[in-house]
């Protein structure tokens, strides 16, 4: 079982930062996959960037590259998402996800196995 436990949301203006973090208690933290989703109202959950275990493999949605940043240490047992720039149109709750059966997590949402609770993420304009 894998805990998972989000936080740094909250409200930024467009163009802003934020830096999402993701604590990760339960399992040796070196062997799971990590992975960020966002759900907006109302929409269905995307892949926003996933890091493989080690961290040396990296995975992003389209509209967030070169904007959001996907990092991990595993000392500290925590996946970060770094967001800059940030649009309107990001305004959603954003989950971390863990995956256990593989290196690296990929993109799509049901290949995760443990979710944390969401931060909300609000961008004004």
């Amino acid at each position: 079982q894998v805990h998972l436990i989000e936080s740094g949301g909250g409200l930024v203006q467009a163009g802003g930062s934020l830096r999402l973090s993701c604590a990760a208690s339960g399992r040796t933290f070196s062997t799971i996959a990590m992975g960020w989703f966002r759900q907006a109202p109302g929409k269905e959950r995307d892949f926003v960037a996933a890091i493989s275990r080690s961290g040396g493999s990296l995975g992003y949605a389209d509209s967030v590259k070169g904007r959001f940043s996907i990092s991990r240490d595993n000392a500290k047992n925590t996946v970060y998402l770094q967001m800059n720039s940030l649009k309107p149109e990001a305004t959603a709750v954003y989950y971390c996800a863990a995956r256990v059966d593989a290196y690296y997590g990929g993109s799509h949402r049901s290949e995760y196995d443990y979710w944390g609770q969401g931060t909300q993420v609000t961008v004004s304009s």
